[in-house]
């Protein structure tokens, strides 16, 4: 890995962050608060929230195994997806590369901050090796997007060309793992200390079910961490999220609950998919949803949206023609999905 600093944008490197009214004390005891013109009444919500969600912070880190100096939050993913950029690409110059198909957002990024996209189409296994991203990649290649299980493909990458991407590529590699609690592999989260060029991306919105509240993670090195803190607003994450995050963090057991429940409707729907005479293959997954290839996937679409059941159309997008992806839904959801399926004409 090349040296954080080389790596960094040189404005970022040198940016003196925001100074919010809530770090100027941090550690400290305080009671009496006339420093951040609020209103003194509807307490609490009249209060700024922890600028660093130190609470919510302490608890992942248990559940994650991760210290809470390796721990960003942000406003989904999406916000981590968008820092990497800031902080990393300089616009008009450098590059990223990414498989595709994938996620839309590093394409989105990518666009608004005027960073070129480079794609790298996985096989016809929606697999990838070290050797064919490292190919597409120079010497302005600061970031290699990787989405493992992946989106919408639904597979895990192999492992070993995620370890290979890792080890010979110089710049930062970020494995979004937003799908992870439903795989039975070992999250690349537990190899930070491994690979300090190295992000992992998590979420409350999968597993957790809590796509509402808009809570994103980002994993990895104290000094990249460091980098995020410095680029992010400064209440980027607000009380009423980090409230409910510690009320359902303080219940694991009924995410567990609810992946068991999710895995077993899972196998169900993927076998009674392979049944269906308009289905013509359903790939492998790992995740809570599932890419099946139709015989005309936009007019079982429209079908299907004609019954106010809506599956997500990916007909369009590469590799994945004549492609629908079902997301796993309650035993009565999915039991709607087939049965309107076996009658579809």
């Amino acid at each position: 890995m090349k040296e954080l600093k080389e790596l960094c944008r040189a404005n970022i490197w040198n940016l003196s962050p925001y100074s919010c009214a809530r770090t100027e004390f941090s550690g400290k005891k305080a009671h009496n608060f006339l420093d951040a013109n609020e209103n003194p009444y509807n307490d609490p919500y009249n209060r700024y929230p922890d600028p660093f969600q130190t609470d919510v912070k302490k608890v992942l880190s248990k559940i994650k195994d991760v210290p809470v100096e390796n721990i960003f939050l942000g406003n989904g993913s999406d916000e981590a997806i968008d820092l990497v950029y800031r902080i990393f690409c300089n616009p008009g110059i450098d590059n990223v590369v990414a498989i595709a198909p994938t996620y839309g957002m590093y394409q989105v990024c990518a666009d608004v901050n005027d960073v070129e996209y480079r794609q790298v189409l996985l096989d016809e296994n929606y697999q990838i090796t070290a050797d064919k991203l490292l190919s597409a990649c120079d010497d302005h290649t600061k970031v290699i997007w990787i989405c493992s299980p992946n989106n919408p493909t639904g597979n895990l990458i192999n492992p070993e060309a995620i370890v290979g991407v890792l080890q010979r590529f110089d710049g930062i590699v970020v494995l979004d793992e937003a799908y992870s609690d439903f795989s039975s592999i070992q999250p690349f989260r537990s190899y930070l200390s491994k690979f300090p060029n190295m992000i992992v991306l998590n979420t409350m919105s999968k597993a957790w079910g809590c796509a509402a509240l808009r809570l994103g993670m980002a994993f990895a090195s104290k000094d990249i961490i460091d980098l995020f803190n410095k680029v992010k607003y400064p209440y980027n994450v607000n009380l009423l999220t980090q409230q409910h995050a510690l009320e359902v963090l303080n219940d694991p057991y009924q995410v567990d609950e609810w992946v068991k429940n999710l895995l077993q409707e899972r196998g169900k729907m993927v076998t009674a998919f392979t049944e269906l005479p308009i289905c013509v293959k359903v790939y492998p997954t790992d995740a809570n949803f599932f890419l099946a290839k139709m015989t005309d996937a936009q007019a079982i679409y429209d079908y299907l949206v004609d019954k106010g059941i809506i599956v997500r159309n990916r007909n369009r997008v590469q590799l994945c023609e004549n492609c629908l992806r079902i997301t796993i839904g309650k035993k009565s959801e999915n039991i709607e999905l087939l049965s309107a399926l076996r009658q579809y004409q």
